[in-house]
């Protein structure tokens, strides 16, 4: 099953773009909950390069690595990874009137319920969103 997630952010697709691609802005907003964070990102974004995230969780008790291997990468637009588990995931981009349009689909995985998944990924997206909009402000 697949599961979609999104948000629109009020900025402009390069700070957008950036934002999503660049390790020292990843670690900063990749996290569902207050409890969790990123504690390293590598991004190396060309097709057949890999993603990179540590995800942790605050107080030490669990972590793991989140690792995808780019399919199809169009700039400001599209990214389309596979997961080491072989899930899907693809990433639209769609900038209209200076903001972007973030849309994220991606296979279930069969551990935890689709509600959780689709809460936690779209607590990332959201996440995500805020950064971007309090960065572009300053």
């Amino acid at each position: 099953m697949k599961i979609t997630v999104e948000a629109t952010i009020h900025a402009d697709i390069e700070t957008v773009w950036m934002a999503w691609n660049t390790p020292e802005d990843i670690v900063k907003w990749n996290a569902a909950s207050d409890d969790w964070h990123t504690v390293s990102a590598e991004v190396d974004l060309r097709e057949g390069g890999q993603q990179r995230a540590r995800m942790e969780a605050k107080d030490g008790s669990m972590g793991f690595d989140f690792v995808g291997t780019y399919v199809q990468i169009i700039p400001h637009e599209l990214i389309e990874y596979v997961l080491e588990d072989g899930r899907e995931v693809i990433v639209l981009f769609s900038a209209i009137d200076g903001q972007v349009k973030v849309v994220e689909t991606f296979d279930a995985e069969h551990e935890n319920s689709q509600e959780m998944q689709r809460a936690g990924w779209q607590a990332i997206l959201d996440n995500f969103a805020a950064y971007v909009e309090a960065k572009n402000k300053n």
